[in-house]
């Protein structure tokens, strides 16, 4: 046990120890979850009249970065299995960080589940014992499994991993190995299950497609990767740890494949539905070019796909994606593009017009916009504390006072 509280206190003293750039950072996260904490403190007051949901769209904003971040979190399978599964070793000094971002953007899922349900209280009701969780039946339940047994693996591998680095032990693959390949699996269920909780429901027929989850898992292997890059760049620009040139080109390679498949999976999509020109292309038509003059989310769109156009773009061009600035810039355009198509622009439209013929359109609050601020804060801020406290184990930085040299440790690293 008095190593357990040792590990434990020197990770509080690494997070509580850093330079300027890192104290403005995290005070930056500090004031945006402040805000967002103010901006939910008065929706608990008040409920969801606060946010721009209604009876014909009860799902915007909070719904849209739940299955954003759902894809972020599968993402980290494309660092598990090469490091794992194929032995790179060029990956195994990153892998740790890619699951710790999967943890992040859970716990970001759960938070943004939350807030959406008005009051937290109202989510006893699927608690075994004191309510009913409807498992197998009900497709939510099924959601509710995976995310959180997801959560667990995700902190279970690289927990056990780092604690044994620390204390400069070799770790027993029996204890990890297996629990890696059952979250290989995992990760691909996540994103599954959420698009099958969309698609399943009969009375939203832009939803109704086979193909959303293969553009679910697809489009989350193109932000994934791109918000790696966009992390890796900042742990190298801050000098603690170096992360090699062939990482940044292994999730690259992965982003030119997914992004023109993403698009060519929307445009199957897009042609099943405008070319049969049935009732049901009304809520893509009101998607992307507006109906009687109730365009709201078609610049959203638009704008959406010209950045992963233009991300596509650089990411297959030598000259341009062979530049860290130009690759950074593809990156954070591929971020924001697949988050306006996979959020604003599915979930809301399925929405538009609703079963009964209303066009009812929304756009998030300013309550919505700071309370999900603060999740975002508060899911960057656990991720900046988690790596900084691998990279530190990982470098040596932060060892139990008797592990031996960590020179003599390779041993230690996962594989």
């Amino acid at each position: 046990m008095a190593a357990y509280a040792n590990y434990w206190i020197a990770m509080l003293g690494c997070v509580f120890r850093g330079s300027r750039g890192y104290w403005i950072w995290m005070a930056g996260l500090a004031a945006g979850m402040a805000a967002g904490g103010i901006a939910y403190s008065d929706q608990i007051e008040h409920g969801l009249a606060v946010t721009h949901l209604s009876d014909q769209v009860s799902w915007g904003a909070y719904i849209a970065n739940f299955t954003y971040l759902v894809g972020v979190a599968a993402a980290s399978v494309l660092l598990v299995v090469p490091t794992y599964v194929y032995h790179r070793q060029d990956l195994k000094q990153v892998v740790l960080i890619g699951e710790l971002l999967a943890v992040s953007a859970i716990v970001m899922c759960l938070g943004f589940v939350v807030v959406d349900l008005g009051h937290p209280e109202r989510g006893l009701h699927m608690l075994p014992g004191i309510g009913r969780l409807n498992f197998p039946s009900s497709i939510l339940a099924w959601d509710v499994i995976v995310l959180n047994g997801y959560l667990l693996l995700n902190l279970h591998v690289p927990g056990y991993l780092l604690y044994q680095e620390f204390r400069g032990r070799t770790p027993r693959r029996r204890y990890y190995l297996p629990w890696v390949l059952i979250s290989i699996l995992w990760a691909v269920s996540i994103h599954t299950v959420t698009a099958f909780l969309y698609s399943g429901f009969g009375g939203r027929p832009f939803w109704n497609t086979a193909i959303l989850a293969p553009r679910f898992l697809v489009s989350a292997f193109a932000s994934g990767p791109a918000l790696l890059i966009i992390a890796f760049y900042a742990i190298n620009r801050t000098g603690a740890f170096h992360i090699g040139k062939s990482v940044f080109v292994y999730l690259r390679r992965v982003m030119s494949f997914t992004l023109p498949l993403n698009f060519f999976l929307l445009g199957c999509e897009l042609f099943a539905e405008f070319y049969t020109d049935s009732a049901h292309v009304m809520s893509a038509e009101y998607l992307f070019f507006g109906i009687h003059g109730h365009g709201l989310l078609v610049p959203y769109i638009w704008s959406g796909l010209g950045m992963g156009l233009v991300a596509m773009v650089i990411v297959l061009t030598p000259p341009l994606h062979t530049r860290p600035g130009w690759l950074a810039a593809a990156c954070l355009l591929t971020v924001v593009g697949v988050w306006v198509e996979k959020g604003m622009g599915l979930i809301v439209p399925g929405f538009v017009p609703s079963p009964a013929g209303d066009l009812v359109e929304y756009a998030p609050s300013a309550q919505e916009f700071w309370v999900s601020l603060g999740i975002w804060c508060f899911g960057a801020a656990l991720f900046t504390v988690m790596a900084k406290v691998a990279l530190a184990i990982k470098s040596g930085r932060l060892r139990a006072a008797d592990a031996p040299p960590h020179e003599g440790q390779a041993a230690a690293s996962p594989g």
